[in-house]
């Protein structure tokens, strides 16, 4: 089973309201390694399904964090270790979200 999968299972199951998938990338980013790269601030289920995320890389992230919120937890976020704090309140890396959640 995949790192980030297991993550968001366990946490859903132990009844967490935030997860984070801290990693050595700020966020996830649209054009992710080109000079037109940028990264988001929040990433809405229909958005990262229109994504071509890598496989070996942001995609279980977003997949896990989205999994996490569908069963019942309120904040999911990808970034850096060192953001970690930031990452909670939407001032660093990526804050996932449902339809109509926010994020």
């Amino acid at each position: 089973m995949d790192k980030d999968r297991a993550s968001a299972l366990l946490a859903a199951r132990l009844g967490a309201e935030a997860l984070l998938f801290l990693t050595d990338v700020e966020a996830v980013f649209v054009d992710f390694d080109t000079p037109t790269a940028q990264p988001l601030m929040t990433l809405s289920e229909a958005e990262a399904g229109a994504m071509d995320l890598p496989a070996g890389s942001m995609r279980p992230k977003v997949e896990a964090a989205l999994s996490f919120l569908r069963e019942g937890g309120t904040t999911a976020a990808i970034g850096r270790l060192e953001d970690a704090p930031k990452l909670l309140s939407g001032q660093a890396g990526t804050l996932v979200h449902l339809e109509g959640g926010g994020g």
